[in-house]
């Protein structure tokens, strides 16, 4: 009979006594785990490619094993989560500016409409909470749908290449950058509003990822390209907004899946950061250009005075 490694032969030629599991001190056991070699009882064991091992080397095991990863760096998702999120948030809003206004085709006549919507020149007046406000308003049902379905189609896939941190990150980058071209460059005393920007972005982010995974990219251009034709034959539609969140989807979603593996997610966080900070700036800018505005009233009745004029 062969004496188990590590017992113990009993006194007076008494029977060997066994160790006991180093989880279990009351248990003897006969058995090791084959990576760590400590005696492990039954219920502490499992199966593994060769022999078994402990609970504990399974964990450790667990723990070093590396993680498949998209091309952004995001943990491998079968499930978007923060589309259908974004698409509630929004059917909400509209929802009760529909209700405040008493009709879904005058939505925007609602007071909740004129106190979140996007004007340049109350902007400059010191309300910049309509930069993030306006990207979730819309003007009727129409350009709800139109905003929700390409949100739904494009954002799912993006976000599981992207995983949820990352896709938040380049859909608010793009709100803000759709909103920071209208307050630069659109008339000041125009209002804006929709979640267009953000869309766009999410467009130019899913072509780049298309581009950089190497399939077709001929579906994304098409959708691309039908909605810019939209926006320029109909009326009403901000083409700024359209085309500043196209910008930094593009270099927000490019610098996240062409980072290089090495340090990858100190080089995102500094790209998508640099680009807020250019954002920021463009602001700061344009508020200093516009000068000291005091604005009396609310929407369409806002009077506003820029001081020292």
């Amino acid at each position: 009979m062969t004496v188990p490694p590590g017992s113990q032969p009993g006194a007076d030629g008494a029977p060997p006594q066994l160790p006991t599991c180093v989880r279990h001190p009351n248990r003897p056991t006969g058995l090791r785990c084959t990576r760590c070699e400590r005696p492990a009882c039954p219920e502490c064991l499992r199966d593994a490619s060769v022999g078994q091992q402990c609970v504990d080397c399974v964990a450790q095991g667990q723990r070093a094993a590396r993680r498949p990863v998209t091309v952004a760096g995001a943990r491998l998702s079968s499930k978007p989560i923060l589309v259908p999120v974004l698409v509630a948030i929004n059917v909400v809003v509209f929802v009760l500016t529909a209700v405040q206004a008493g009709s879904i085709g005058l939505n925007y006549t609602a007071a909740l409409f004129d106190d979140f919507a996007l004007w340049p020149i109350l902007v400059a007046a010191g309300q910049w909470w309509r930069l993030i406000s306006s990207g979730f308003l819309h003007i009727g049902l129409i350009h709800l749908l139109m905003n929700m379905i390409a949100l739904w189609v494009i954002g799912r896939d993006l976000e599981l290449v992207l995983g949820r941190l990352r896709f938040g990150a380049v859909y608010m980058l793009s709100l803000l950058g759709g909103s920071t071209a209208v307050f630069m460059f659109g008339a000041e005393l125009k209002s804006v509003a929709g979640a267009s920007g953000a869309v766009y972005g999410l467009m130019g982010g899913i072509a780049i990822a298309a581009l950089r995974l190497k399939v077709s990219l001929r579906p994304v251009l098409v959708v691309i390209a039908l909605n810019i034709a939209a926006s320029v034959l109909i009326p009403g539609i901000s083409l700024l907004g359209h085309l500043g969140g196209l910008v930094i989807g593009v270099l927000a979603t490019g610098a996240l899946v062409y980072a290089p593996r090495n340090r990858q997610a100190l080089i995102q966080a500094g790209a998508l950061a640099g680009l807020l900070v250019v954002l920021i700036a463009m602001l700061v800018m344009r508020d200093l250009q516009l000068g000291n505005i005091v604005c009396i009233g609310s929407g369409a009745d806002t009077r506003c005075q820029q001081l020292g004029a």
